[in-house]
């Protein structure tokens, strides 16, 4: 299919063409086998270019079929065996109990078993907005879905192309990937270049014309034509064609996507997984970062390090008995605080088949369950309880509340979240006699140190509240108001390792980081203080402060703002707009629940947590971070840079060997009236310069030096000064030796006899091949002097660079029947490669010329196009 696709190129058709002709009017002017040699050698040369194209082609769409099948795979919690156990899809079968909660994606079609408030969105399939209410009356699930709000359990009933969803999939083959905008940018590159070539072989075509017939008619036989003649018209016709193939530089999508692809599944063995193939370049031009804290920077991994109870506070030690924290407490207070840990929460403990007792959910309720096995508590103990009623906790209401019955009558609730949130539903306190009391203001004002001395030590408090209820129905609400403080919590969630240095990379790197959380702006700024986001000079804002705040106060606190606490998802989204429209930033954001989409969606680039996302979030985001790390972000970006800086490197590789050839066969045909560089060696130098060449410049690793410059503006010339400085310096050397050679070969190089045109033609291919090889060493960096440093680290540069000077030996002394060449003494073939050495060395020099007004300007300039953009903390 590859193969078939490679040879509905335009002007490969039009070479083909020109191949068949020229076998047809050989055999007959110079009979078999001699008269086939120039057209054969044609079809050989088609034949190589579309043969590597294809195989480059395959070998991708096998790269994205497994991106594709590892973004489709989701993990799912379910009860089989009895046991209940993490699953991938793809291993899910008829039988299996789902175990399904807020921001899931439905797995397979189903059945509803139990749950508590379950609602489904189904727009994906049924185009319906709102959201489907799942009970035993209306049982059925459906796969491809989302869980809106909720959790339940399901009984598969039908997986894979059985379900509804996979139906549909059959009826719709999914679209590929759109263009990136680097490869539309590129793509409009190649049209100019291509019309270029296309006037250049117009030009040469007519002027070889002209010369062919002008000759004649001085000879008077301008009414005599021959074979030969057809021949000669034949052999101009297939040199302008092949300029025009060596002029379009197909090597330029092929390199966008080489990159892409290299950098992708770099990126998937460094757990980043990306979704679309635009954000990984767009990554590169990232100039703030909003992240959240929990799980990013954090470790995710939480324990509960203090406890506030009966008006006492007490640090928790692994080596702690429940001895210990049951001496503190009366007995009646012991057992409400560990009802309300296993009887209002998201979580499960269960056991495995190794009889090992685990819990599954979220590292907060994880922390907390864990905390009252510690104690000695077991769900078992609650079941006397029946759970009439569950509000899952959603990042809006930053609270989860449970209404159960109570064995001798009457129901209570239970309450916990966001210790503020909580601790303003309570009017009452457990007071140390185990007795519920009113809570004074002083009392409240306490609590409130108590809360912030928690948050000061970067831990995430959480309160737990009760209120008992006498006369309710299952149909009411689960109260509001009137609850009874049982308990705060400070659980310690300790920053991630290397956080630190991958805040300083990015500072260094002109990028800044803010960090956006749900928790308490304490907690916050003793974390972001560690991490080293916020500075003296930084700002720290509440959600609902910043919420507040007119555009244009907005306007002026944006760009000292570094930590936002207690935000919604709806002020993470204003915060990204207001970046990118206001302050023309290039935004990635971090995210990992459903409510977190629409800022997924709104920002550049949207990263999803691997681990802690919901399938909303993912499917919103352009990233999946499987480790859920701050420094894989950072390594996103690093990739992100080296796919824009090595597709320049190409660009500027590919632009000189465009320009030399074009006017070295121009130049000649108008002065000579013959191109020294025939159609076949035009082709296989296009397919050095395209294919290899792409494949060697774009597959570079990226370097420390990338995050040491500022991030690429939006509108910044993808040509730089820079580069134009290295093509234009190399095409003049290249162009000034060839054209000497070509016109004083014979007598610089004391060439006679009746070979000796063929001769130097060979000579100036073999030093013309050799020029782009060295000028390919030197395009690997396009300001440092040293081209080698890391070189033979990079084994598919060094194979590339090595088997094309194999391969030019091998055609130069072998094939040249069909490539038109002779042999070269070694004295020839010593100057060709000293040639394309001297080449390397003038590149270097052309490297001490300083072109950018300052280094790096084009970038560091700020957006808006004024002031210079520093990097480290004074960047705010």
């Amino acid at each position: 299919m590859f193969i078939w696709e490679a040879l509905q190129d335009l002007t490969l058709i039009i070479l083909m063409v020109c191949a068949a002709v020229s076998i047809g009017v050989g055999i007959a002017t110079e009979g078999w086998p001699k008269g086939m040699y120039d057209g054969l050698g044609i079809v050989l040369s088609i034949f190589l270019v579309v043969m590597v194209t294809a195989t480059s082609d395959y070998k991708q769409s096998l790269q994205f079929k497994d991106l594709d099948k590892e973004k489709k795979n989701i993990i799912v919690q379910v009860t089989r065996d009895g046991y209940r156990q993490k699953i991938s899809i793809y291993d899910l079968v008829v039988g299996d109990i789902v175990h399904l909660s807020i921001g899931d994606q439905v797995p397979a079609d189903g059945v509803f078993i139990s749950g508590h408030s379950l609602s489904i969105d189904e727009s994906s399939l049924s185009g319906e907005s709102e959201p489907v209410n799942i009970n035993k009356q209306r049982p059925f699930l459906l796969s491809g879905t989302k869980v809106q709000d909720g959790s339940g359990k399901m009984l598969v009933t039908s997986v894979g192309m059985r379900t509804e969803w996979g139906r549909l999939m059959v009826t719709l083959s999914e679209g590929g990937e759109d263009e990136t905008p680097l490869q539309v940018k590129l793509n409009g590159v190649a049209t100019i270049i291509g019309k270029i070539g296309l006037a250049f072989a117009v030009l040469t075509f007519l002027v070889l014309m002209g010369r062919f017939l002008l000759q004649k008619a001085l000879h008077s036989n301008i009414t005599d034509w021959s074979f030969s003649d057809a021949v000669t018209i034949l052999n101009y016709f297939a040199i302008a064609v092949t300029i025009i193939v060596v002029a379009v530089p197909e090597g330029l999508p092929l390199a966008v996507t080489l990159s892409l692809a290299f950098a992708m599944k770099k990126l998937m063995n460094a757990k980043a997984l990306v979704r679309h193939l635009s954000a990984c370049e767009t990554m590169g031009s990232a100039s703030c970062i909003c992240t959240d804290k929990t799980g990013t920077l954090t470790t995710n991994h939480m324990v509960v390090n203090k406890i506030w109870i009966c008006e006492k506070s007490k640090a928790i030690e692994t080596n702690d008995s429940k001895d210990v924290f049951q001496s503190l407490i009366p007995e009646k207070v012991y057992s409400i605080f560990l009802q309300s840990i296993f009887q209002n929460t998201g979580s499960e403990v269960v056991k495995g088949k190794d009889g090992k007792v685990s819990v599954l959910g979220t590292p907060t309720e994880t922390a907390i369950l864990e905390f009252g096995l510690h104690l000695g508590g077991e769900s078992a103990h609650y079941k006397e309880s029946e759970i009439v009623k569950v509000e899952p906790f959603n990042s809006v209401k930053k609270k989860m509340s449970v209404l159960v019955s109570l064995p001798a009558g009457g129901f209570r609730a239970f309450c916990k979240g966001a210790s503020e949130i909580v601790l303003e539903m309570c009017d009452k306190i457990i007071y140390t006699n185990g007795e519920s009391v009113s809570l004074s203001a002083d009392q409240r004002k306490n609590i409130t140190d108590v809360i912030n001395g928690f948050a000061c030590e970067a831990l995430r408090t959480l309160c737990l509240a009760f209120k008992d209820i006498e006369n309710s129905s299952k149909d009411d609400d689960i109260p509001y108001s009137s609850y009874t403080l049982i308990a705060v919590l400070g659980i310690k969630d300790p920053v991630r390792p290397g956080v630190k240095d991958a805040v300083r990379t990015c500072l260094a790197a002109g990028i800044t980081v803010r960090m956006v959380t749900g928790d308490n702006i304490n907690t916050a700024k003793a974390i972001a203080k560690e991490c080293g986001i916020l500075t003296d000079d930084g700002l720290a804002i509440e959600g609902p402060d910043f919420r507040n705040k007119s555009p244009q106060e907005m306007k002026e606190l944006i760009p000292k703002l570094q930590v936002m606490a207690r935000s919604l998802p709806l002020d993470k989204h204003t915060l990204v707009s207001q970046l990118r429209n206001s302050f023309k930033e290039v935004v990635a954001v971090t995210g990992d629940g459903t409510n977190d989409a629409p800022a997924l969606h709104e920002a550049d680039i949207g990263l999803a947590m691997g681990i802690a996302g919901t399938e909303v979030a993912k499917e919103n985001a352009d990233v999946i971070i499987m480790d859920d790390n701050f420094s894989t972000i950072v390594n996103v970006a690093r990739w992100g840079r080296s796919v824009y800086i090595n597709i320049q490197k190409f660009v500027q590789f590919q632009l000189t060997v465009n320009i030399v050839a074009l006017m070295i066969n121009f130049v000649s045909a108008c002065i000579s009236g013959s191109a020294p560089l025939t159609a076949v060696q035009l082709l296989w130098v296009n397919m050095i310069m395209d294919t290899l060449g792409a494949l060697a410049l774009a597959t570079e690793a990226p370097t420390d030096g990338l995050m040491k410059r500022a991030p690429v503006g939006r509108n910044a010339n993808f040509i730089t000064r820079t580069m134009w400085r290295n093509i234009i310096g190399q095409s003049i050397y290249q162009l000034a030796v060839l054209l000497v050679f070509t016109f004083q070969g014979k007598r610089l190089l004391k060439l006679t006899g009746s070979d000796a045109s063929k001769i130097l033609n060979t000579f100036i291919f073999n030093a013309f091949v050799f020029c782009q090889i060295f000028n390919e060493i030197n395009s690997r960096d396009m300001e440092k002097i040293n081209v080698f440093q890391d070189m033979f680290s990079n084994w598919i540069f060094i194979i590339i660079v090595v088997s094309s000077a194999t391969f030019q030996a091998i055609m130069v002394e072998f094939l040249g029947t069909f490539a038109g060449t002779v042999p070269l003494s070694w004295e020839l073939w010593l100057l060709s490669v000293l040639i394309g050495a001297v080449s390397l060395i003038i590149a270097v020099i052309l490297k001490c010329i300083p072109v950018e007004p300052t280094k790096h300007t084009a970038v560091a300039k700020h957006h808006d196009g004024y002031e210079p953009l520093p990097s480290g903390p004074d960047r705010a």
